[in-house]
């Protein structure tokens, strides 16, 4: 009988997670013919499916094929949705709120605010036609770290991350039944953002090199002079340890050598402390997000062979600036309400890219740069290439790519890997969402492949070659929907024609190994 229950069940029953963490409380839910019963926890409800802890584990219900028994069965008709985000404190303050109140402008709802705590803020969105509250938004500031540990205790839907997701937090992740974190459906970039040292405006230093800025943050580069400025001690300001974007720029610039931060670091819980503390020190150097340098000065970055990079919004869009740092959302494998499934729709919108650029952070609206607007990186080619063979390299890339204009969407590889990183594996979609929507509709697109220049030319070419044509067949893999007849997609590469930093180390060795996007 138990087994024929179950199969009955399975017809009713989907076994997937449900909408986020309500209070767990004893139902049992019916089919409409009375046939079947099953009682467990109440652990969700999303407005359509129910989310139950039963014998069989947990389930996933369809609402409409049963009738719910208990206190707790919630009201289908007077649903209200919710949604916790937890984790960036400038990100949950700042950019979810604007974000949430363009969302609801264009719904026509009406919001309202609610500061729950000293971390936690409530935005209300009400239908005035139905005169009821139809969802309950919660965006809960405080550290990367924070927001894991939240949506692994159930306390939150979604973290803000300042950082890459980690291996032993999608371990974790992974036993708690949330999926596996950082796959292409569960991990999607918010909007970018960057790491920039910073300097009081009075301070006479133009720029820092990379090798430099990984030495100040070691404790070895203790003095102004040896960045050409005074005898004086460098004061190193930095946000908290527990923030993502420390964190970040650990991994990135001390991970290698397995170096901390020095203890005398000043360390800030906010962006706005360090950028304030920083402008009033003329011997003072500072960690900033791109979003938050307040009243200081950015130093450009510069590598061992010349090359100089500035932080701006298209360098930033483009990953060419070393230190870019993207902001991600992590979302477990359970059904959010269709309230909130809208509201993550609407951030990827052309709308919602405009409110992330009035926030102050950088948007992901893809950008068409002529070949006359390229910055440095063709002065930077020349003064590099290897001989006449790069020469007439960069003469035949030259030919190729003067009709076109590039993308503001590259492809980066993981260290090491052939793998995309994150933030390439959500520019992946993004893409391939444009060309779904006819974008570039009767346009020409060229995925074009470059390297870095350790080891043979023609071996470098080819490995170029092979990636550009990877990303291309992963882009037109995930455009599902578009009709393909209608724009003209093909591979190119040029190799270590191109550097976009120095080879002496892995991280510029990783920048300059990549795939841009040209268009005509």
């Amino acid at each position: 009988m138990r087994q024929i229950r179950a199969a009955i069940l399975a017809a009713l029953f989907l076994s997937v997670q449900g909408a986020g963490p309500v209070a767990a409380q004893e139902v049992t839910l019916t089919s409409r013919d009375g046939a079947v019963s099953l009682s467990g926890e109440l652990l969700g409800f999303d407005g359509q499916f129910y989310r139950l802890r039963t014998i069989y584990g947990e389930l996933t219900v369809d609402g409409t094929k049963v009738l719910c028994e208990g206190d707790s069965c919630p009201s289908i008709d007077e649903f209200v949705a919710e949604l916790t985000v937890s984790g960036s404190t400038s990100a949950n303050q700042v950019l979810m709120p604007a974000l949430l109140k363009a969302f609801a402008l264009r719904r026509g709802f009406d919001v309202s605010e609610t500061s729950l705590d000293e971390r936690s803020v409530l935005f209300e969105l009400t239908d005035p036609g139905e005169d009821r509250v139809v969802g309950r938004f919660t965006f809960r500031a405080g550290s990367t770290d924070e927001g894991f540990a939240d949506l692994l205790a159930s306390e939150a839907d979604i973290v803000l991350a300042r950082r890459e997701i980690r291996e032993d937090e999608i371990d974790r992740g992974r036993a708690a039944g949330l999926g596996v974190l950082d796959e292409a459906n569960r991990s999607r970039m918010l909007a970018l953002d960057a790491l920039v040292p910073v300097v009081a405006p009075a301070n006479a230093v133009s720029g820092v090199s990379l090798r430099d800025l990984a030495g100040i943050l070691g404790g070895d580069v203790t003095s102004w002079e040896e960045l050409g400025g005074p005898a004086a001690p460098i004061a190193l300001h930095v946000l908290d340890d527990d923030s993502g974007l420390t964190q970040g720029l650990v991994d990135r610039l001390l991970g290698p050598s397995g170096g901390v931060l020095p203890p005398m670091a000043v360390r800030h819980p906010t962006n706005a402390s360090l950028a304030g503390a920083v402008a009033s020190d003329p011997f003072a150097l500072g960690i900033a997000s791109y979003s938050g340098t307040g009243n200081t000065r950015m130093l450009p970055v510069s590598g061992p062979c010349g090359f100089v990079l500035t932080a701006t919004r298209r360098s930033v869009k483009t990953e060419d600036y070393p230190l870019t740092a993207p902001i991600f959302l992590y979302l477990p494998a359970r059904r959010l309400p269709e309230l909130a499934r809208e509201f993550l729709a609407f951030t990827r919108s052309e709308p919602a890219q405009i409110v992330i650029r009035r926030a102050g952070f950088v948007d992901q609206a893809p950008e068409e740069v002529p070949i006359d607007r390229q910055g440095d990186r063709f002065a930077n080619a020349i003064s590099v290439a290897p001989g006449e063979a790069g020469l007439r390299e960069l003469k035949r890339m030259v030919a190729t790519l003067r009709p076109m204009q590039r993308l503001s969407t590259s492809f980066r590889f993981e260290p090491g890997s052939a793998r995309l990183d994150a933030q390439s594996r959500s520019n992946v979609y993004q893409l391939a969402h444009a060309i779904e929507t006819g974008l570039y509709d009767a346009r020409r697109l060229v995925f074009v492949g470059f390297s870095d220049g350790v080891g043979s030319a023609a071996a470098n070419l080819d490995i170029a070659r092979e990636r550009a044509a990877a990303v291309m067949g992963a882009v037109i893999r995930a455009a599902e929907t578009a009709d393909l007849a209608r724009v003209t997609i093909s591979s190119e590469a040029f190799g270590e024609a191109m550097p976009m930093a120095c080879d002496a180390t892995e991280w510029g060795r990783g920048v300059n190994r990549r795939v841009e996007v040209w268009v005509r």
